[in-house]
């Protein structure tokens, strides 16, 4: 294939670098991805030729710059696979999977590239590195050592087999995951039964069906979590069962879309190579080179929380009870009981809330005006520029002094085609290195309601957009010399930490007055309604801890099992772990069940799922931070920006803590949010 055919073997000429779409089909993956391998490996074997005697230039800095078409194809592809797959890439995952695996490991693992960067450890005093230049040369060390750079050569070899087997294995995890979640989707016939819901969320799921080729029919399709926002609206009762029974039993139907077996050995390979590495299980292996350190301290505070979020989940279920028909609850009447209690305790209605959440006033008058009021940010939609999918909007960023900061991507709609969930992505990142600037992604699953009708959101689904657009502006705000160092690239147990700060403007008065208005009326959310808000704020914290934390702990569980245990029975031992730390609660499920735990088994927070919480320590603590200092103004956005957001991966991310905070965070202040004081 020559330079002309396809799009990727040459840098982008649209502003910012953006792919070019238009130009983009499915069959230009592969071979820009062969292609890319191909040059790296022979940048890498440059570099471990070299007779020369290691320099940071011609060792650390000559990395950072290799692989820049890999990496080019590689953003493009993995947003597109997860944003809008077909049967072309999904074949291309499979295939890719394990060829990435092992170029990696050939490169971590590459004897002679690890003495280089070995002398340059041993020899960092006499280097005159700068800040960031030290740094990076302690990542690399540290991850090159904890990669097994080290090991025999026939150690390499074992691991390797591991590796590519366990990419193949993460990669269909996902595939059966989203196949199965499709196929799950709950049909529904009479529109009586979608009492409760909203005319929007009606007009959502009669599209949906649509879309399937079920006119005159309705379509409930899943979410990735256990619980599904329309459980709290819908009042008969047989279809919260069995959109709840539908969701639990992801990867356990037998057939080509079962995940157990695919679980189990994911779990077995994981344990057998952290003990070829010197770990005694995958947990430790992790933790390693997180702030956490060790699965003890992980296991230290999510142990300690755990009793106090069961004690209130049971109060809760009392309450529920007692508003209950027939006395009793079940995991799907608990967000339905939930809003009833609310009601009459607080008189928050949060469905009624829809017409108050359209998305083009939350985002314009919302997300974008916080971002605005704290880092002097401004935004341009561009519909001259083509992204990947028709329902994509692009959006230039610019600083303040008008000069530009990048591309904003929202992805908002659900659609077959889209993995569950909400996330963000890079397609370009941003360094100084090699000239590139910044394009992200976020990528959302809210229903799309019928043509001409607005996108009203649930209070979850504002939530989860103020969070996601938190990632965005980590990977916006970034200004970093190393692509190593790039935007959101930092420890995985602290890459929560800025996004779920962002959530705290949601509810704060002057963003929320500017785009809480009724859809229909132009009238703003009642005062008295945002007051209820802020005072039913921990209402329901035992159910949503208990449900964080029995995930969380699911997944230590399974990454704490040694090389020599055998599992055998995915269902009795996610029951066994649960018991363990009395998080069992028929009414109160995980979040995320092991056979559709997306997370750990494909989506790389395997035994890290505890770093929300471990995260949201430090941002529940900055929120009090925010408050004392006057909130929302741009000193206090610049500083966040300076400590947090600008360095990107450049630095310890807790010495920058201590930096912005000045002390280390204490927990006191997500106990008191959580509940989960002692009385």
């Amino acid at each position: 294939m020559s330079t002309s055919d396809n799009p990727f073997f040459q840098a982008s000429t649209l502003p910012y670098q953006l792919p070019p779409f238009d130009l983009i089909t499915d069959e230009h993956y592969l071979p820009a991805i062969e292609r890319g391998v191909a040059e790296q490996k022979a940048e890498v074997d440059a570099i471990v030729g070299l007779d020369a005697t290691p320099t940071f230039e011609n060792t650390l800095e000559a990395l950072e710059r290799s692989g820049v078409l890999l990496a080019r194809v590689l953003h493009v592809f993995y947003n597109k696979s997860s944003a809008d797959s077909n049967d072309v890439t999904n074949a291309v995952e499979e295939r890719i999977a394990p060829m990435l695996a092992a170029h990696e490991d050939s490169i971590r693992l590459d004897s002679r590239l690890y003495a280089r960067i070995r002398t340059l450890w041993e020899s960092r005093d006499e280097l005159g590195l700068d800040a960031e230049q030290s740094y990076l040369l302690e990542r690399y060390h540290t991850e090159f050592t904890l990669a097994g750079a080290g090991l025999s050569d026939e150690e390499k070899s074992r691991l390797t087999e591991y590796n590519t087997r366990l990419s193949s294995l993460t990669t269909r995890f996902e595939k059966n995951l989203l196949a199965d979640t499709n196929d799950l989707a709950v049909v529904v016939d009479d529109v009586a039964e979608l009492d409760g819901l909203s005319a929007g969320e009606i007009s959502a799921a009669a599209e949906a069906a649509s879309q399937r080729g079920l006119d005159g029919r309705y379509v409930i399709t899943l979410v990735l979590p256990t619980g599904h926002p329309t459980l709290a609206s819908l009042t008969h009762r047989p279809l919260r069962e069995r959109i709840m029974t539908a969701s639990r039993s992801r990867g356990t139907r037998g057939g080509d879309f079962d995940n157990r077996e695919v679980l189990l050995e994911i779990v077995r390979l994981r344990a057998e190579r952290a003990r070829l590495l010197g770990f005694a299980d995958h947990a430790s292996f992790v933790t390693a080179d997180q702030t956490a350190k060790n699965p003890q301290n992980v296991a230290d505070m999510l142990e300690k929380l755990a009793p106090a979020a069961a004690r209130n989940a049971r109060r809760e279920q009392a309450e529920l009870e007692r508003v209950s028909t027939d006395g009793s609850v079940e995991s799907w009447d608990w967000a339905f009981l939930t809003e009833k209690v609310r009601q009459e305790r607080y008189a928050v209605d949060t469905a009624a809330m829809r017409p108050y959440f359209e998305s083009e006033r939350v985002y314009h008058d919302g997300i974008f005006a916080a971002a605005s009021k704290l880092y002097g940010l401004s935004f341009e939609e561009r519909p001259d520029l083509v992204a990947y999918h028709p329902e994509v909007r692009v959006f230039e960023v610019f600083d303040e002094d008008g000069s530009a900061r990048g591309l904003f991507l929202l992805d908002l709609y659900t659609r077959d085609s889209k993995r569950g969930g909400a996330w963000m992505n890079s397609l370009i990142a941003q360094n100084r290195l090699l000239d590139h600037p910044t394009i992200v992604v976020n990528n959302l699953n809210v229903p799309k309601p019928a043509a001409g009708q607005p996108t009203l959101l649930s209070y979850d689904e504002v939530v989860t957009a103020f969070h996601e657009f938190g990632h965005a502006l980590h990977g916006l705000l970034a200004t970093v010399t190393y692509p190593r160092f790039s935007g959101t690239s930092v420890h995985r147990d602290f890459v929560e930490f800025p996004s779920q700060v962002n959530e705290m403007w949601m509810l704060w008065p002057e963003i929320l007055s500017g785009y809480a208005v009724h859809v229909e009326t132009g009238e703003p959310m009642p005062a008295d309604l945002v007051e209820k808000l802020h005072a039913s704020a921990a209402f329901n914290e035992g159910f949503n801890t208990s449900e964080y934390l029995a995930a969380a702990l699911l997944d230590q569980a399974w990454h704490r099992v040694t090389a020599d245990e055998e599992i055998d029975d995915v269902a009795a031992f996610e029951a066994r772990a649960l018991a363990a730390v009395g998080l069992d609660n028929p009414a109160v499920p995980p979040r995320y069940a092991s056979t559709y735990f997306a997370h750990t088994f494909s989506g790389g927070y395997d035994a890290g799922y505890y770093s929300y919480i471990w995260s949201e320590v430090l941002d529940a603590d900055t929120v009090e931070w925010f408050r004392e200092n006057g909130g929302l103004t741009r000193a206090n956005g610049d500083r966040f920006r300076r400590y947090v957001l600008g360095i990107g991966g450049s630095a310890d991310p807790i010495d920058s803590y201590r930096e912005f905070r000045g002390r280390d965070a204490e927990i006191a202040p997500l106990l008191k949010r959580r509940g989960l004081l002692d009385e």
